[in-house]
């Protein structure tokens, strides 16, 4: 029986919406602090190399333990909850997750330092200086 409402395949693979709910997820994280770019006039995205290497640095780790945990059988991945992609053996939304989550976490530090009245170095900004 095929349900009607239900995605269709991609590529030859049957998908279902459950297969998009961790892309959703990183969806939501992004929708939720990419308005605070222009909100609080943020630069972050204008120093693309310094978050690149901000995110590398923050996500490498747990994509190497990731692969590790993976590859030992500590844990493993639903296929029927993630998309049929792989890297490594690990899904592709998963590897997004370590670019996605520290991306969001800069926004959002970003945006808090800068409601606080701080400058880079966590010191009380002075009136001309506001943001």
């Amino acid at each position: 029986m095929v349900d009607e409402g239900a995605p269709g395949p991609i590529g030859g693979i049957p998908m279902s919406l459950q297969h998009w709910a961790y892309v959703a997820m990183l969806a939501f994280c992004l929708a939720g602090t990419l308005p605070l770019v222009p909100a609080f006039r943020l630069r972050v995205l204008r120093q693309p190399r310094r978050l690149m290497l901000t995110v590398v640095a923050a996500g490498s780790p747990f994509v190497a333990w990731d692969l590790y945990a993976t590859h030992a059988g500590h844990w493993s991945f639903d296929p029927a909850q993630t998309m049929p992609w792989r890297v490594a053996g690990l899904p592709l939304e998963e590897i997004a997750f370590f670019v996605v989550i520290p991306l969001v976490t800069v926004l959002t530090y970003e945006a808090v330092r800068v409601t606080r009245g701080r400058d880079r170095a966590g010191r009380p900004r002075q009136r001309s200086e506001s943001r």
